[in-house]
């Protein structure tokens, strides 16, 4: 996938858009009634969907990663795991 594009999905797709769909099909999964080849062809474009969340994802990481890198005072990166173990009870 080049610059987050998947094949199959609209080109204007947004990371919110996607995201959207992606939460729209897991509740159509969720419905028995859904049949065998029906929650396939979901499955596909909800797998199409998470890799282009995810390249997505990883491009604005390097991007921040540039600019706090060019910031003064040298900022430091962090993953997101840590703090969110840390705001755990």
């Amino acid at each position: 996938m080049s610059k987050g594009k998947a094949e199959g999905l609209p080109k204007n797709l947004t990371f919110e858009k996607a995201l959207s769909r992606l939460q729209d099909i897991v509740s159509e999964l969720e419905d028995p009634e859904k049949g065998l080849e029906a929650s396939l062809v979901l499955f596909e474009e909800g797998v199409a969907l998470s890799r282009f969340c995810r390249g997505r994802i990883d491009e604005i990481e390097k991007r921040v990663e540039v600019v706090l890198k060019e910031t003064a005072g040298a900022l430091v990166t962090e993953p997101l795991e840590d703090e969110l173990d840390e705001e755990e009870p």
